[in-house]
């Protein structure tokens, strides 16, 4: 039986065997609406409670603060960005956007669209290291600045913004922040109030919970449009009948989360240095950002003169899964946008590998990846006609 190694975490992750375990019930025993008066509803209730309970504590929300869930992070970015256009830009108030060139699509089409409408959008260059300044964002900020956007953690580098300083200029300048913490959460700590954000987004399948569900955190007193209209579910923010085994799943997939902190910044931390530094050993790899400044699964890897697809295919057939970038944009065949952005040749930003780690895998994953990879560059080269030419 051939060997199978998950390395897409980015992507999405494996449920966590102890949530499936505590959602199955709520499929078949206790599947009563929370919102019916009776006791098949209501018996649900502390349930709920449970669960929303380990969101606000996973984020340091406060109990004033909305929680609002969603069917996914892409929901919850287009909410934010649309909700604001209602509330501040068509009604004339302010007309200004600010984000960056390389946030996930969810929220650069979405800036798109709201351009086709008469919008003014500044996306923000990033730097040579990957990232972008705070002083940018401060420079970028003008009168008709309505929202401020982008994200915690990039998802092709793993590298690091800085949003807690964002946040604060964007508090200063009296300027919605919004943030989406999708590869942040479960890897680095994530405090709403230190970072002084007024919106954040996440979804449960980027750490071991359910697919098809994420949430919206909205600073209390914050106004924002609702996208879906109907009931009074959400305190009316968003209507639909509650997923309650989806919410009990992306509860507990958060309180693991925060339970395995160390963990990822211990031991799954080693694990993608150890496979960074092996890879980094043959000649012409490159890996892009500064470890230090990337959460501790992550890792984007170029290797010279090998396409980036036909490197996923030889993984792919040794039974690895490895992605070339955003898995939203992974039948993409142009240049990695954060590749170019960072001004990587055209050769080069055509051969990221993105290979991303979860506290699922083993070191001997790890070995056998080097091997594979080691081989697969070597058999890739020597049929290169670019390559050594």
């Amino acid at each position: 039986m051939q060997r199978r190694v998950y390395l897409d975490n980015n992507a999405t992750t494996m449920v966590d065997p102890k949530v499936k375990d505590l959602m199955d019930p709520y499929f078949c025993d206790h599947y009563g609406n929370p919102n019916s008066l009776h006791k098949f509803g209501t018996e649900i209730h502390p349930v709920i409670s449970d669960a929303f309970n380990k969101l606000y504590e996973g984020i340091n929300a406060r109990n004033e603060d909305d929680i609002i869930i969603t069917s996914c992070a892409t929901e919850s970015n287009n909410w934010v960005l649309k909700g604001v256009y209602f509330d501040k830009i068509y009604t004339g108030e302010k007309n200004h956007i600010i984000t960056t060139e390389v946030e996930h699509p969810a929220v650069g089409a979405t800036c798109k669209f709201l351009e086709s409408l008469g919008v003014e959008v500044t996306y923000l260059p990033i730097n040579k290291d990957g990232t972008i300044s705070a002083s940018q964002v401060q420079a970028a900020i003008t009168p008709q600045t309505a929202l401020v956007s982008i994200m915690w953690a990039n998802n092709e580098t793993g590298l690091i913004f800085p949003i807690e300083e964002i946040g604060e200029i964007c508090r200063q300048a009296d300027v919605l922040f919004h943030t989406d913490a999708v590869q942040a959460i479960g890897k680095i700590p994530v405090d709403v109030v230190r970072a002084n954000v007024d919106f954040l987004s996440f979804s449960a399948h980027k750490f071991h919970g359910p697919k098809g569900i994420g949430a919206l955190y909205i600073r209390s007193g914050v106004p924002l449009t609702p996208l879906l209209h109907g009931g009074e579910h959400m305190r009316g923010r968003r209507s639909g009948t509650l997923n309650v085994p989806y919410i009990v799943g992306m509860g507990e997939a958060m309180a693991l989360a925060q339970e395995y902190l160390d963990y990822e910044n211990q031991v799954v931390m080693r694990l993608r240095n150890k496979l960074e530094d092996a890879l980094l050993d043959i000649e012409d790899v490159f890996v892009i950002g500064n470890r230090l400044q990337r959460v501790p699964n992550t890792t984007l890897i170029s290797v010279r003169g090998i396409e980036g697809e036909a490197m996923l295919w030889d993984l792919n057939k040794a039974g690895i899964a490895a992605s070339t970038g955003s898995a939203c944009a992974s039948e993409d065949l142009e240049a990695n946008p954060v590749m170019v952005a960072i001004g990587a040749d055209k050769e080069l930003a055509h051969t990221a590998i993105r290979l991303s780690l979860s506290r699922f895998n083993t070191e001997e994953e790890i070995d056998y990846t080097i091997e594979v990879f080691r081989k697969a560059i070597q058999r890739l080269r020597s049929i290169s006609s670019s390559y050594g030419a």
